[in-house]
């Protein structure tokens, strides 16, 4: 018999790490504080307090104070919302059914229309009405609502508070430092990124690579986030984040237009290849200069005026060069800790986030009709349990409507409500109604949780299991003041919980979330009407607002396994962002000539001729490229040379819209309409 996993060297215990330690210790010892503290106050449900402490557990300290503030703002609105509906509408049922339903439905089209703080707030306000609400359905006196409703706060604002004096004592490693070493691996993974693309092979690791480009950036806005929140002298720089995190976005921009332009080039210089190898070990130094990597561009200038493809695409490598020399002189400037006599960055604002109204218009639906039957259920068979069942639907209909996957986070569940059912019911009959002291039972407590929170760190493909497991441990003890060993009415509960989460599951498998290809549709629809917004004399956004709008849009489906959806919205959202940047060029390019301006409103007109919030007009598209080509042929010859400049312009024009030409062979077409949208 092998009995090896017993040896210390095999336990979690021993394989845990300094930091995984610090992690679980932090967070166990802030549960049983919490749970300790609770029982001081006198509160009734001491375990919620727990609950809470477990909820705000996060990684660093800017996590946990903006989680901590979020849960605060939103335990407030809804303890609010829940004397507002309790106060009016306890004496009908059924207006209470469809105020909790509406107050529900609300909150999970706000948390789905935002994201990060107001998200999880309103997330929050929703499932705490409903846990206030749910439970005073006997109750006929208004202050009886009020003591219960400031209870339940108290013990939210208890964990949190015991939360923050862990993260304190034991604190985890800076947020800054975090974001600054991210922004510098992105730095250098930008030039390898850039490596990639300007080879001449396509493949399917040049998508990958752009989308995971695309997706670390925006992650590192909510490292941003964080950091501002937990460090002063961040938050003081927050401008110059914003900043570098735009830059980075543009430089990406940048390495996908050149890539376009080069597969558009077909009579390159042969030492084009190596030039671009050393100019980019050139940009690895940290001591480079533009003087430099000047010498190195000068191999490559192009010594006759009327090649516009040639002094296009240098103009392009210098323009990434001298961008990537700014941001890495910002990032340096970052670093710096003597703030007097600095440089400040123009001002912009914060990465743009896109929100799918559609989306979450229909989840705030699907909200609504699973409050209203589970309520309909609970008023005709007047079932003990239903302010358990129902709380859970509540918690699971609105947390989940804006998972990726809700079904499987609805299985999690279902498999930790499982697995809890059985174990608490053992520790409470078997080990807890035999102690009387809170301490010898926190003896018990704290190694159970510091296993659980081990396991979570050191097995990422169960952490959503073991997190829940943790979260919702202390609802299914019950721990309460006075403690209570009611059989019959603990297995009801439990049986309530269950079937709660059963019901959301039912309601997101009857009313599923829309499919990538209809999401990738709705996307897809609006980048092109954004971008018939940038062809306007006064665009709504600007250009660093469209630019991150665009590759937040393309972010949205980086998970998706349909490849085809993942492969379109990629394209079009580079195609309108490459066609943006020369818009906005061409609308900064000054010229005295008015038929040269003429050519310009021309090139103009002709994008909005060939796009449309419907799609592409691909007989217009084919006129489109074959006239753009002939007007940069002929401008190459012009006298003037702001003439083989609007030359150069319109070249990358057409190579930023020749992608489109093969959306007629790849994508299934149903009808006519279906035949121009990817």
């Amino acid at each position: 018999m092998n009995i090896s996993w017993l040896e210390w060297k095999n336990t979690p215990w021993s394989k845990a790490t300094k930091a995984q330690w610090r992690y679980a210790l932090r967070n166990s010892i802030a549960m049983c504080l919490a749970l300790g503290v609770a029982f001081l106050l006198d509160l009734d449900e001491p375990y919620w307090a727990m609950t809470s402490a477990a909820v705000v557990s996060f990684p660093t300290i800017g996590g946990v104070i903006s989680k901590s503030v979020g849960r605060i703002l939103g335990s407030l609105l809804g303890a609010l919302a829940s004397m507002l509906i309790a106060g009016m509408c306890l004496n009908d049922p059924w207006l209470f059914t469809f105020f909790i339903a509406g107050w529900l439905a609300l909150c999970t089209y706000i948390s789905n229309h935002y994201q990060n703080n107001v998200s999880y707030a309103f997330a929050l306000a929703g499932y705490t009405a409903a846990i206030i609400t749910f439970t005073l359905t006997d109750s006929t006196d208004s202050f009886e609502v009020f003591n219960i409703t400031q209870a339940r706060v108290c013990e939210v604002i208890t964990g949190i508070i015991c939360g923050a004096i862990m993260m304190m004592i034991l604190p985890s490693t800076s947020d800054g430092s975090t974001l600054i070493d991210s922004l510098k691996r992105m730095q250098a993974r930008l030039l390898e990124h850039a490596e990639m693309l300007w080879q001449a092979q396509i493949s399917d690791h040049v998508r990958t690579s752009h989308e995971g480009v695309i997706s670390q950036i925006l992650t590192m806005n909510v490292l941003r986030i964080q950091a501002v929140w937990s460090h002063y002298r961040l938050r003081r720089r927050n401008n110059i984040l914003n900043f570098i995190l735009h830059q980075q976005l543009k430089l990406t921009s940048v390495i996908s237009g050149i890539r376009r332009i080069m597969l558009n080039w077909p009579d390159r210089p042969e030492n084009l290849s190596s030039v671009l190898q050393r100019l980019l070990e050139e940009l690895r130094q940290p001591n480079t200069n533009k003087y430099r990597l000047a010498k190195i561009l000068q191999e490559i200038y192009p010594t006759d005026s009327r090649d516009f493809r040639h002094r296009t695409f240098w103009l392009r490598l210098r323009h990434f060069c001298w961008l990537y020399l700014q941001s890495s002189s910002w990032l340096q400037q970052l670093e710096e800790v003597n703030t007097t006599h600095q440089r400040k960055p123009p001002k912009v604002k914060s990465i743009a986030q896109h929100t799918d109204s559609t989306e979450a218009l229909y989840n705030a639906l699907r909200t609504f009709l699973c409050i209203v039957i589970g309520c309909a259920y609970w008023i005709h068979t007047q079932w003990d349990a239903g302010s358990s069942a129902l709380t859970l639907t509540a918690i699971s209909c609105v947390l989940y409507s804006s998972t990726a996957s809700p079904i499987t986070s609805v299985i999690t569940l279902i498999k930790a409500l499982v697995l809890l059912s059985i174990a608490c019911y053992m520790v409470k009959f078997g080990l807890m109604i035999q102690i009387d002291d809170f301490w010898v039972f926190c003896a018990f407590l704290l190694p159970v949780l510091l296993t659980m929170q081990i396991m979570k760190l050191q097995h990422p493909r169960y952490a959503s299991l073991w997190g829940q497991l943790i979260v919702f441990m202390g609802s299914f003890l019950a721990i309460s003041n006075p403690p209570s060993y009611d059989f019959s009415s603990y297995i009801n509960d439990d049986l309530g919980k269950l079937t709660g989460v059963i019901l959301a599951g039912i309601a997101f498998q009857i009313l599923r979330p829309s499919s990538d290809k209809v999401k990738s549709r709705r996307i897809i629809r609006a980048l092109r009407r954004d971008f018939m917004d940038q062809l306007s004399q006064k665009p709504s956004q600007s250009e660093s607002q469209f630019e991150s709008m665009v590759y937040h849009r393309i972010s949205q489906l980086t998970q998706s396994k349909d490849e085809q959806v993942r492969i379109w919205v990629l394209r079009w959202g580079v195609v309108l962002l490459n066609c943006s940047h020369v818009v906005w060029q061409l609308r900064d390019w000054q010229v005295r000539s008015d038929p040269l301006s003429m050519v310009r409103e021309v090139c103009i007109r002709c994008l909005k001729d060939i796009m449309t919030e419907k799609g592409v007009q691909h007989r217009s598209l084919d006129v489109a490229l074959e006239e753009l080509l002939k007007m940069s042929s002929t401008l190459a010859r012009h006298h003037d040379p702001s003439g083989r400049e609007l030359a150069g312009l319109i070249w990358r024009l057409y190579c930023s819209l020749s992608p489109l030409q093969q959306a007629n062979d790849k994508l299934p077409a149903n009808n006519s309409e279906d035949a121009v949208r990817p």
